[in-house]
C-alpha cells in the first residue's frame, strides 16, 4: 500500500489541476478546441479509472476478509475486468470519433481558399478565388477572417513538410506530388504563429509563419490592398529600386515592376509583413539590410546568396526601397 500512495497522490493532483479553468488555453479555433476537450476528458477519465483500480487493489490486499472474499467473486472479476473496459472504451471511442467542428464544415464552399507550398525553408502563400484562380501571392504571412471557414490547400515541391498552427488546428503533412486539404475556422481576431512540424532539413526550426485573424471587414480591406501592384518608388527610393532590379529581379517578383522572378518570395507588399526570413527577423530597415548582406550567416543553407560585397549605402538604399512596399 505505501508504494501506491505516491501514484494515487500524483493522479489526484493531476486530475485536480486539469479540472481547474485554464486561462489562455489553446481554444481559438473550433478544431483545436475539440482536441482540447477530448484530451481533458480522456485524461480525467483515465485518472479516475486509475484511482478506482488502485482502491480495489488496496482493498483486495489489505481490506477486511469479508471485502476480500467479495472481490474474489468470479462474476465481479468478469464484470470489472471485461465488461467495464469494453463498455467504457467503446463509449469513449464513439464520442471521440463523433462528428466534430471539422466534419460539420466539410461540405459546402469555404469562404476563403489559400494554397500554401512548403519551400526550403519558407512558405509560399497564394490566395485563390472560388474558381481556383490566383488573386495574389505572398510569403510567410497568413491572414484569415474571423468566424469564416478557410480551406488550406497544402503542397510541397521538395521534401515533406507539416503545416501547423497550434492554437487554431491540428497539423497536416505536405507531401510532394499530393495536395492535402485542411479546413480551419478561427473564432475571434488574434495573432498567432505557425510552424513546420516535420523535420525538413537544416533550417527546419527556422521555418515559421505569421498568422493574423482579422475581423471580416478588415480582412476584405487587406485582400483589396494585397491585390494592388506595388506603389511607384519616389525619387528618394529610385537608387534602391534600380539596385533591386539589377540584382534581385531574377528571383523575386514585385507586381507592377519588371521584377517577375518566381524562385524566391513575392515581395510586392513586403513592408507590410510582420517578420522576415520565415519568422527569423523583425521587419525593419536594419533587419532587411542585415538579411541582404548576411542571409547565409543568419539562416545558413537558404537559397538566397549573400550580398556582403555591397557598400553600406547600397544595402540601406535597397532596404529602404523594400520597406516602402506596403
Amino acid at each position: 500500500m505505501p508504494s501506491l500512495l505516491p501514484l494515487v497522490l500524483a493522479a489526484t493532483m493531476s486530475t485536480a489541476a486539469w479540472a481547474q479553468p485554464r486561462h489562455g488555453a489553446p481554444a481559438d479555433g473550433d478544431d483545436i478546441g475539440r482536441i482540447d476537450q477530448i484530451s481533458t476528458v480522456l485524461y480525467i477519465g483515465g485518472a479516475g479509472i486509475f484511482l478506482m483500480v488502485a482502491l480495489v487493489m488496496a482493498l483486495a490486499m489489505h481490506g477486511p476478509e469479508r471485502v476480500r472474499r467479495a472481490l474474489a467473486n468470479p462474476a465481479l472479476i468478469v464484470a470489472a475486468g471485461v465488461a467495464f473496459p469494453v463498455l467504457a472504451l467503446t463509449a469513449l471511442l464513439l464520442w471521440v470519433l463523433g462528428p466534430g467542428p471539422l466534419a460539420a464544415r466539410s461540405s459546402g464552399m469555404a469562404a476563403v481558399r489559400i494554397e500554401v507550398t512548403g519551400e526550403l525553408w519558407w512558405w509560399r502563400v497564394r490566395y485563390l478565388d472560388r474558381s481556383g484562380t490566383l488573386l495574389f501571392e505572398t510569403a510567410n504571412d497568413v491572414r484569415l477572417p474571423a468566424g469564416q471557414t478557410v480551406e488550406f490547400l497544402l503542397r510541397s515541391d521538395n521534401v515533406i513538410h507539416s503545416f501547423w498552427i497550434p492554437e487554431l488546428a491540428g497539423k497536416l503533412d505536405m507531401m510532394p506530388g499530393r495536395v492535402n486539404r485542411l479546413r480551419v475556422m478561427a473564432s475571434a481576431p488574434g495573432v498567432f504563429r505557425g510552424q513546420c512540424a516535420e523535420y525538413c532539413g537544416a533550417q527546419h526550426a527556422q521555418m515559421r509563419f505569421d498568422v493574423q485573424v482579422l475581423a471580416p471587414a478588415q480582412f476584405d480591406e487587406w485582400l483589396r490592398q494585397q491585390r494592388q501592384p506595388a506603389r511607384l518608388a519616389g525619387p528618394e527610393l529610385r537608387h534602391g529600386e534600380q539596385l533591386f532590379q539589377q540584382a534581385c529581379a531574377q528571383c523575386h517578383a514585385v507586381r507592377g515592376t519588371p521584377a517577375t522572378g518566381t524562385m524566391g518570395p513575392d515581395l510586392t507588399h513586403l513592408g507590410g509583413r510582420p517578420s522576415l526570413a520565415a519568422g527569423v527577423l523583425p521587419n525593419n530597415v536594419g533587419a532587411l539590410a542585415g538579411w541582404i548582406a548576411g542571409g547565409q550567416h543568419i539562416k545558413p543553407g537558404n537559397a538566397m546568396p549573400a550580398f556582403d560585397q555591397w557598400p553600406g549605402e547600397d544595402l540601406r538604399a535597397v532596404a529602404r526601397y523594400l520597406e516602402s512596399l506596403k
